[in-house]
């Protein structure tokens, strides 16, 4: 584009050469190749002196681009976070753009939920990996266990205690332990009834025995039936109120906590508390890895599967779409309002770091193509305005 617009000032200055003192129409086409020659002159000054010296000569207000990136980085960033960070804008575009069904379409594409649920379990089983069983022992003696000691934990236990009854979350626990303990009871009688069976006294006859055992877990196995069938069932409501009494002396009474925080101080204070977490961990820690490194393995088959369903979940449910639209949507205007600026400054950071002249050579390089046509505009609009003014000069 250079060559072009050059190009033409020297056809100009060419027919200016050729039709000098001519009379006549080649006076129109001198006077016109003259103007078209000040017009590409003055276009190509106006076009160089953004992004360097005309002719290498430091005229004022040339070179603009280098000499002043500093504070157009700055306007940029300005610009851009006034103008394009701003939260309704960041909010519109991302609920538009509907990111919800997008990801849910990418995660059903062949590979894509494999390929995820591969580089988390690899990054995962690495960090695991890495952390060794010395620094969980320090963790636990050097950090948990002191803190734990330091802190007085009995109205915090409390507190989460009287939510827990008041909310009735104890309930499906406790369905489970008195389920669990008839279906014990009933498969295991030979086991009960041999014990009250040796609790008898040595004078009864071993006939009695029997049958008093037998009887007695008969009535444990119906009255614990009893109270699995029965919600309201007194058992219930006293360990209910038993649970209530506790959460409530754990907040408020000192002897309850007292003995609460010596139970604590005594238990921590065991030897095998550390080991035995650090053994935990280490046991758990080599299932995950195992189960992260199989590629066939229950763990990634059944990450996979969740992944795909969600997929699906974000395609079908339009609902789950604007929920999950709403909330990246407010992440991001969340970002915005508290670090738009701060984002923005990237911009700055960036032109600072850049060479003045790379830097003009960088804009040049994508705008210059159109700066060019100036040039191009330039040439032909003063040969036009050149033939204007002669012509008008003639007729006057």
């Amino acid at each position: 584009m250079r060559t072009l617009a050059l190009s033409l000032l020297v056809l100009a200055a060419i027919v200016y050469v050729v039709t000098l003192d001519q009379d006549g129409a080649l006076g129109y086409v001198n006077a016109g190749a003259e103007a078209a020659m000040v017009g590409a002159i003055a276009d190509w000054f106006a076009v160089t002196a953004l992004f360097r010296h005309p002719l290498g000569l430091p005229i004022p207000h040339t070179a603009i681009i280098p000499k002043r990136k500093a504070s157009l980085g700055a306007s940029l960033e300005e610009f851009v976070a006034d103008n394009f960070l701003r939260e309704e804008v960041v909010r519109e575009r991302i609920l538009t753009a509907e990111v919800g069904a997008r990801a849910g379409a990418w995660l059903l594409e062949d590979g894509h939920a494999e390929r995820i649920v591969s580089i988390g379990s690899r990054a995962m089983a690495d960090g695991l990996g890495r952390v060794k069983e010395s620094d969980v022992a320090a963790l636990v003696q050097e950090a948990l266990i002191p803190r734990l000691l330091d802190e007085q934990l009995s109205p915090m236990i409390g507190q989460l205690l009287d939510e827990v009854v008041q909310e009735e979350a104890h309930v499906g626990a406790v369905d489970l332990v008195i389920t669990e303990l008839q279906s014990w009871l009933v498969s295991n009688e030979r086991e009960v009834t041999s014990l009250i069976e040796q609790r008898a006294p040595s004078w009864t006859p071993a006939w009695l025995d029997e049958r008093v055992s037998h009887r007695l877990h008969r009535e444990v196995v119906e009255w614990v039936d009893e109270i699995r069938r029965t919600p309201q069932h007194r058992a219930r409501q006293a360990f209910d109120r038993w649970l209530r009494q506790l959460a409530h002396d754990l907040q408020h009474d000192p002897d309850t906590q007292a003995r609460a925080e010596r139970l604590k101080h005594r238990l921590l204070a065991q030897p095998q508390v550390a080991s035995t977490s650090i053994a935990l961990w280490e046991a758990l820690r080599r299932a995950l890895v195992g189960a992260l490194h199989d590629p066939d393995g229950m763990l990634r088959r059944r990450a996979v599967e969740e992944l795909r369903t969600l997929g699906h979940r974000l395609q079908d449910d339009r609902e789950l779409g604007a929920r999950v639209d709403g909330l990246l949507a407010d992440v991001a205007g969340y970002v915005v309002i508290h670090y738009g600026h701060e984002l923005a400054t990237i911009i700055s950071a960036t032109v600072n770091r850049w060479d003045g002249k790379e830097t003009a050579e960088r804009i040049e390089l994508h705008v210059g193509r159109d700066l060019q046509f100036i040039r191009i505009n330039g040439t032909v609009v003063g040969g036009l305005a050149g033939l204007t003014i002669h012509a008008i000069s003639t007729l006057v």
